[in-house]
């Protein structure tokens, strides 16, 4: 929930504490967060799979006058090479940014940033 007086809450969320959680647990966490007008920037972010339940489950909370929604934006797993695929080795995705979906603006994306714009008086509650 946004509130005035204390502005928008902005948590970078570590690779450790999203390791703690089984997927479902990261994934609850991450919407309790985003229901609470939270935005979150994950240090390690979602694979495709993550983030396609994420927004399953969200589509199933939608609430018109309370929650409509998230906005999400990230990078994939990246590319793994030849030998790390003999390895067995798996690249983990990289930084996904997560918020409200009337709180959250992505700008502009590219290989090295995501831009994105947290637009106040629309998360008020």
């Amino acid at each position: 929930m946004v509130n005035k007086d204390k502005g928008i809450s902005v948590n970078l969320v570590s690779r450790q504490k999203l390791e703690e959680f089984s997927t479902d647990e990261k994934l609850e966490f991450i919407l309790n967060e985003i229901r609470n007008g939270k935005v979150l920037v994950l240090e390690n972010g979602l694979t495709s799979v993550e983030q396609a339940s994420l927004i399953q489950q969200t589509m199933e909370k939608i609430e018109q006058d309370t929650f409509i929604g998230i906005e999400m934006e990230g990078y994939g797993e990246e590319k793994a090479s030849f030998l790390q695929k003999i390895l067995g080795k798996i690249k983990k995705p990289r930084m996904t940014v997560i918020g409200p979906a009337d709180l959250l603006k992505t700008v502009r994306k590219d290989s090295n940033m995501i831009q994105t714009r947290i637009i106040p008086g629309r998360g008020a509650r």
